[in-house]
């Protein structure tokens, strides 16, 4: 927990709005993501369908948890509501999507996006929402 406090102190003290903007288009880019997911499911489970061991109602469900955890995900990053917390939960499957790039059919687009989005994953993880987000004006009430 000291960790935490610690981190959120030094965030906030060397905080500016560039890295809050980046925060949010992360968020954003987590939702179009996911509708995107949702919208096109025949290429993800073409995609998904590339992996060896995986088929059947399991693409499926896969595809379906992946897209609604996408756009829940980025909503709260955008607003900068529990971070941490929802990047700790999104990295694994930024991971697997890096994985699934490189295993299945790897489009080199989609390899980027997945690339540059564990890159911001990891570094909003130890960085958090910053001064312009809801966690920190719901500190300030509490």
């Amino acid at each position: 927990m000291k960790a935490v406090l610690g981190l959120n102190k030094w965030a906030n003290a060397n905080t500016n709005i560039g890295v809050d903007a980046v925060r949010v288009l992360l968020g954003v880019f987590l939702v179009y993501k996911g509708v995107f997911l949702l919208s096109n499911p025949e290429e993800t489970l073409k995609v998904l369908g590339s992996v060896p061991g995986l088929g059947g109602a399991n693409l499926l469900m896969i595809h379906y948890v992946a897209a609604t955890l996408h756009v829940c995900a980025g909503v709260f990053v955008a607003l900068g509501l529990l971070t941490r917390v929802v990047l700790l939960i999104m990295l694994p499957m930024v991971t697997t999507a890096l994985f699934v790039n490189l295993s299945g059919s790897m489009i080199e687009n989609n390899l980027l996006q997945a690339c540059l989005t564990f890159i911001a994953c990891a570094c909003f993880l130890f960085y958090g929402s910053g001064k312009h987000s809801l966690d920190y004006l719901l500190r300030l009430h509490i």
